[in-house]
């Protein structure tokens, strides 16, 4: 396998095929629990509050949502789907929504239903951030999209508390988890060549896949909700894979633009990833943070 080649997620490739009951490489994302930890996750309340919306404002009605709405999965999410305006926000997103049954996403609040979000996605457990809340409404970060929201209106999912944020430098190739707002830890990373750039913007980690060859360095890899800027540029084995969080059999290329789209780290940081942030937390890809301002 080409080391230069090799660097998206495979295994997250093979979950579209987990959608369909065959398995090109045999691996798929790993199942959490098909229920949110109820220490962290409490029914969404269908009332808006005050911070929502002032007296005066009602709560946009949810037009129904015809059943054969497409289900949001692996695959490229349906068009339609708004913008994000915070794209390239790096303020934490502290709360995640899990869908407890199916549940139709609108590309606004009181607008037109475009698919559905169903507690799972290619077997493990859905939670995406809440990017906006709005009129009763919340807005989410789209899953298998980039830089796009999808509008849920009240009822239907729990709000899940996330406390880890993980943020990306291209221009110094920098990873840096967070915790509370705070960094906890840096590593250097190895990202997407010329034509395969690692795409900018908030995401998430939609869930964790054992490593599908040796060249992976035999640790889990986080695919994101995150999905090649220009699918037709990548190798024709790897379209239809998401973006994702990986290590690799050797460090040569850390701090250089080599990979396909993806986040290369040592091991050893991955590994921590793995133990201490959870799936739905958020993911933001910036050139370069802003320097802050010196003390006096």
């Amino acid at each position: 396998m080409n080391r230069r080649r090799g660097v998206w997620v495979a295994a997250a490739v093979t979950v579209v095929a987990l959608l369909t009951g065959a398995l090109l490489i045999g691996q798929a994302l790993t199942p959490r629990s098909k229920t949110p930890d109820r220490s962290a996750a409490t029914a969404l309340d269908p009332t808006p509050s005050s911070m929502d919306q002032s007296p005066e404002e009602q709560v946009p009605a949810a037009a129904p949502a015809p059943a054969n709405l497409p289900v949001v999965a692996y695959d490229p999410a349906p068009r339609g789907f708004p913008s994000d305006p915070a794209a390239m926000d790096t303020t934490p997103l502290t709360e995640g929504a899990h869908p407890t049954r199916r549940i139709a996403a609108y590309n606004a609040p009181g607008g037109r239903p475009l698919a559905f979000l169903e507690p799972t996605l290619a077997g493990v457990e859905l939670t995406v951030p809440i990017a906006q809340r709005r009129v009763g409404w919340t807005a989410v970060l789209l899953p298998s999209a980039n830089r796009r929201l999808a509008w849920l209106p009240p009822g239907g999912f729990a709000t899940v508390a996330l406390r880890d944020q993980i943020v990306v430098e291209r221009a110094v190739h920098r990873l840096t988890w967070y915790r509370a707002g705070k960094a906890v830890r840096s590593w250097e990373v190895s990202l997407g060549q010329s034509g395969q750039d690692t795409p900018l913007g908030r995401t998430f980690i939609l869930g964790r896949t054992p490593p599908p060859e040796q060249v992976y360095g035999g640790v889990d890899i986080y695919a994101l909700g995150s999905v090649p800027d220009d699918p037709e540029s990548v190798p024709s084995g790897l379209r239809g894979a998401h973006i994702g969080v990986h290590t690799w059999y050797n460090d040569d290329d850390l701090g250089e633009n080599t990979t396909n789209g993806c986040i290369r780290l040592t091991p050893s940081g991955q590994r921590e990833l793995l133990a201490e942030v959870r799936p739905g937390s958020s993911v933001v890809v910036v050139d370069r943070l802003p320097t802050p301002p010196p003390t006096a």
